[in-house]
């Protein structure tokens, strides 16, 4: 590493749908530039990336992983990341640490879920993309028809930047050249199809282009390539078999000589303030020279390092013994170590430059999504945050053995500080502590991790539905507190008005006393009664949302003014007012996508609509396999795993993912009205 630099690293993201062959990918790369002896298999259990006990177990990659490998005077970080939408979460977190994501598409199965979430995501990070089809070593594809597919998802943009020959025995390279035999369309055709779309990028280039009719030189290809590349004119198109190692040398070549260094890349999306308050954006230059400015994207908790951050230097020399920041913190903490990573296997290194991904260890501190630096001129910058899929799917947990109630909320800490759509929630009305995932799947996982790395069991059941309330008119209440016990009193009464405001837009606070009638340094305990008032509920105990509370008026006492009044009166009157304003029970509506055999479409669609759900659409998946989408209730979900497997054989998955909440019917409401007034009785 002493002899790289910025413009010769790459960073790459393996992205796609469960079983397309990622990690396969990653060691067919690691082994074809000498960085492994010999490839494993996710079978065997001993590939590079897939190291955890419980990915071996599984036969499918649970975490992301990172690996690097030297090629053709360039070093590339690798990670390999989940496919399964369960896992979706260290996916998309591997997003911020790449200037390229590489979408790896089974060439058997072809565009599935994942698929077209990753390639999503990535456009929205504006990261570059390219395809890779994988597996064309299989019998009975149609590549030129899973070409067309991609085409018609994705846009014509997504054009062949190699092709498969020999029966997927090997592939040509079209960008450089414009004859030779194919499995499938014409060398000559991809190759002046691919110049016409990148000259289209230099004005200059497509003037001399058009002028003399030569292709042009591979070198002045190679800026408008990249500026295709990062606007999303171009997403090339590239063809391997990690079994047989077809086309891999070709793949190696491209992230090479085509992939763009960190200076290349557009660049991360950096500003400067702090989230809800006035902001600007920041430049971050992958220069050496510069600030450091690195950016935690992923977190583990191991047992004998402690806590690893894992980054990405973005600004800056990261260098062993230094000093870092972390965010805003006050106080620097010496890099002792300093990591890169190839799978379970931590090297030490002395100094990381932009573009680099390293590791340090034994950092309290360090949480996901930090920014680390070495200057307070850069306290106060951020990453603009990724957008992850909310966890709907939950359980309620217990400690099988009294006594480890503690380990039991440590132990799931460490879990939810590794996974940025891993959960744990704290419920003291029902007394029950939730953890919530992407779907049964990623809880289970959860389990079992619990049980074999930190051995503890625990009891598992269903968990109350997330419901919200909120109202639908306009309310003024008043409250006045006063308790006289002898001594000192307690005197406090608060005037507001509470009115709706959009869903989804939270609760506001409006201080519009005038003439100091409750003096200023009482509206904070105000404030806090309100919060608690609407923190409890008032129809059925569940946290009123989205409201505007203003308080306009009150009362307070000389001698027995006191904060604790206030807050009891500010709690009694937004009590008092929400009654008074037309509540609502709002329920969590979860978009569904399931899976299943196209004989089973049916009784799939009648089960759901008898749960009162809404179906958008069926698409075919093929080999006999279609996609029913729609919204349903989260609430009719409860049994839904058990009631799947019934009707389709076992041969049914699902993924949900929050779309938005809404009104629940009446009759619903008023069930869960009266068990809380049962409830609010008994207190």
């Amino acid at each position: 590493m002493s002899n790289t630099t910025t413009e010769a690293l790459r960073s790459i993201a393996l992205v796609g749908h469960g079983a397309a062959g990622k990690t396969s990918l990653a060691e067919a790369l690691l082994q074809a530039t000498g960085a492994i002896n010999a490839k494993g298999s996710v079978e065997k259990g001993n590939t590079v990336c897939d190291f955890d006990p419980q990915e071996k177990e599984a036969g499918h990659s649970l975490n992301s992983a990172i690996v690097h490998f030297g090629y053709e005077d360039t070093h590339v970080h690798l990670i390999d990341t989940p496919g399964y939408p369960d896992f979706a979460g260290p996916a998309i977190a591997a997003l911020a640490g790449v200037d390229t994501a590489l979408v790896v598409i089974n060439a058997q199965t072809g565009v599935e879920l994942m698929t077209e979430r990753m390639m999503r995501h990535a456009a929205e990070r504006k990261l570059c993309r390219m395809i890779v089809i994988n597996k064309i070593d299989a019998e009975n594809l149609d590549l030129p028809g899973l070409v067309a597919d991609i085409r018609e998802r994705f846009g014509k943009q997504c054009m062949i930047l190699d092709l498969p020959a020999h029966g997927g025995a090997d592939v040509v390279e079209v960008l450089e050249h414009d004859a030779g035999d194919a499995d499938f369309e014409s060398v000559a055709a991809a190759h002046r199809a691919l110049i016409d779309q990148i000259v289209e990028e230099d004005e200059d280039l497509l003037a001399q282009y058009l002028e003399d009719g030569a292709d042009p030189s591979a070198a002045a290809l190679h800026a408008p390539f990249e500026k295709a590349l990062r606007e999303g004119h171009l997403v090339p198109i590239l063809f391997t078999s990690a079994k047989t190692s077809a086309g891999i040398k070709e793949l190696l070549h491209v992230l090479a000589s085509l992939a763009p260094n960190p200076a290349e890349g557009n660049p991360p999306p950096f500003y400067k303030g702090e989230p809800g308050g006035q902001t600007a954006a920041f430049q971050a230059v992958p220069d050496a020279a510069k600030h450091v400015l690195a950016h935690v994207f992923k977190i583990v908790a191991d047992p004998y390092m402690g806590k690893i951050g894992i980054f990405r230097v973005h600004q800056g020399t990261v260098k062993k013994d230094m000093q870092l920041f972390v965010g805003d913190g006050k106080r620097p903490f010496k890099v002792a170590h300093l990591y890169q990573l190839q799978g379970k296997d931590s090297v030490e290194v002395d100094e990381l430059l932009p573009g680099d991904i390293g590791a340090v260890s034994k950092v309290d501190e360090l949480e996901f999504d930090c920014v680390l630096h070495d200057s307070h001129d850069e306290d106060h910058i951020h990453l603009v945050p990724l957008e992850f899929p909310k966890p709907m799917a939950g359980l309620a947990v217990e400690t099988k053995k009294k006594g480890d109630e503690q380990r039991l909320f440590d132990i799931l800490g460490k879990l939810a500080m590794e996974d940025p759509t891993f959960l744990v929630e704290r419920h003291p009305s029902s007394n029950e502590t939730v953890i919530r995932g992407l779907g049964e799947i990623h809880l289970k996982a959860k389990l079992e991790k619990m049980a074999s790395q930190y051995k503890l069991e625990v009891d598992t059941k269903p968990p109350r539905i997330p419901y919200r309330e909120t109202i639908t008119g306009n309310a003024e209440a008043m409250h006045r507190h006063k308790k006289q016990s002898g001594g000192a009193g307690q005197f406090g009464e608060v005037h507001l008005r509470i009115e709706p405001k959009g869903r989804g837009e939270g609760f506001e606070f409006v201080d519009a006393v005038k003439g100091g009638v409750i003096p200023g340094v009482f509206m904070a305990a105000v404030e806090k009664g309100i919060r608690q008032g609407l923190e409890g509920g008032v129809v059925a105990g569940y946290e009123v949302e989205d409201v505007k509370v203003t308080v306009f008026d009150g009362k307070t006492h000389a001698v027995d003014g006191k904060e604790v009044a206030f807050t009891i009166a500010g709690r009694k009157a937004v009590v008092e007012a929400v009654r008074n304003a037309r509540p609502i029970v709002l329920e969590p509506i979860v978009s569904i996508e399931i899976v299943v055999p196209e004989a089973a479409i049916g009784d799939l669609t009648g089960d759901l609509s008898s749960r009162r759900g809404h179906i958008t659409g069926t698409d075919g998946r093929g080999h006999g396999m279609a996609a029913i989408t729609g919204e349903v209730p989260l609430a009719e979900l409860n049994d839904y795993q058990s009631r799947l497997k019934s009707l389709t054989g076992g041969q049914g998955s699902y993924t949900i993912e929050f779309a938005r909440y809404a009104a629940v019917p009446s009759n619903v409401q008023q069930q869960l009205a009266s068990k809380f007034q049962l409830h609010d009785e008994d207190e």
